[in-house]
This record gives structure tokens, sequence and C-alpha cells, in this order.
């Protein structure tokens, strides 16, 4: 009788915290700001990646971003694209196949910089804001899927960029909801774990 009260207990204790921890990330994703600065233009528009299809062909939702950034470059909102991953779920890189996608509608060669070894967000943020350092440049508007700006949001916080999120339209019917669970899935361990366990400092 004492081992059954044991274990209801334990698991309405286990229940509870995981309420609690499901709401601190909901919360954190509604009150992550959109922006740490009020400029209209910047250095850069900076594309985080999202992984090609199996035959290496940019994936609707990969196209969507892309689309996107060159669309706002074309509006003057900055000079240059950098597109930002590696090949993190399979061996195609992310930026290469967006920045060929972007060659592909008119983008420039000159206007167009990768990052090819980010496998995460936390990676995008950091090796994305070395590259910039590097060449001089100080802030960007970052481009992604919706669902995503919140916990990038988060970890851009943490770089010394002035940036701005932006989001691609989605390409298929619930693409938002069918990714939401997962990004709070992911903003719950970013809070927990990464943020400070995988903290990358440009």
């Amino acid at each position: 009788m004492g081992g059954s009260r044991w274990l209801v207990r334990t698991m309405l204790v286990g229940f509870v915290l995981a309420v609690m921890l499901v709401g601190w990330a909901v919360i954190a994703r509604r009150v992550a700001p959109t922006a740490n600065t009020s400029s209209d233009h910047f250095d850069a528009i900076l594309v985080l990646g999202t992984p090609a299809d199996a035959d290496g062909n940019p994936t609707p939702e990969q196209l969507a971003r892309v689309t996107e950034a060159v669309r706002e470059y074309e509006r003057g909102i900055a000079p240059r694209l950098l597109f930002t991953g590696g090949p993190a779920h399979n061996h195609y890189v992310e930026a290469d196949v967006m920045a060929s996608s972007a060659a592909a509608q008119g983008i420039p060669p000159s206007a167009i910089f990768v990052e090819t070894k980010a496998t995460d967000t936390i990676q995008n943020a950091c090796y994305s804001a070395r590259i910039m350092q590097t060449h001089g440049w100080h802030s960007a508007e970052i481009v992604s899927s919706d669902y995503h700006l919140a916990r990038a949001a988060l970890i851009f916080s943490h770089t010394s960029l002035d940036w701005r999120m932006h989001a691609a339209p989605p390409m298929q019917p619930g693409e938002t909801q069918s990714n939401s669970i997962a990004e709070i899935l992911k903003t719950m361990r970013y809070l927990l774990y990464a943020n400070w366990a995988e903290r990358c400092e440009p």
C-alpha cells in the first residue's frame, strides 16, 4: 500500500514538474523579443538553415526562407545575404544549398556569403556572428520560419549583434502547427541545459 502511494505521489510530482516546464517554455517563447534594434536596414540578411531533401534539393521550407530573404534583399534591407547551416541532418550543406537557390533567383555571387559548419541554432548564431565580426558587420535581419523565431531570438540575445527577426511564410499547409510542439521541447532543452552547456560566445 505504501509503495503504491509513493508511486502515485512520484508520478504526480513528475506530472506537475512537466507542466511547469512546458509552461515556462511557452511563456519564454511568447515574451521573446522580436528585435533588439529599431533599425530598418542592416549589414546582412542572415538566413538560418534547415535541411535539404535526400537528393540535395531545397525543401519547400528551405525555399521559403531563401525566397523571403531574396525579397528582403531586393527591398534594400541589406546589401548581402549570409546563409548559415552545415550538414546537420544529411550530408548536404544547408548553407550551400540555400546559396545556390539564391543565386538561381538572381542574387549576384558578390552578395552571397555562407557559414557551413553549424549543426544547430546556437551554432548558427555563434559562427555567423564570428563571420560578421571578421567583415566588420554589426547588424542582421534574421530570416527563418515563423515557429523557429522565438527560440532563435532567445539565442541571438546572447550575441553582440543588432538584430531583427523576420518570418518566412510557410509553404506547406500546417507547417507552423506541426513544428510548434517540437519547438516547445527544444525551447525547454535550451532553457534547462543548452543555454549554459552549449553557449558559444562569439
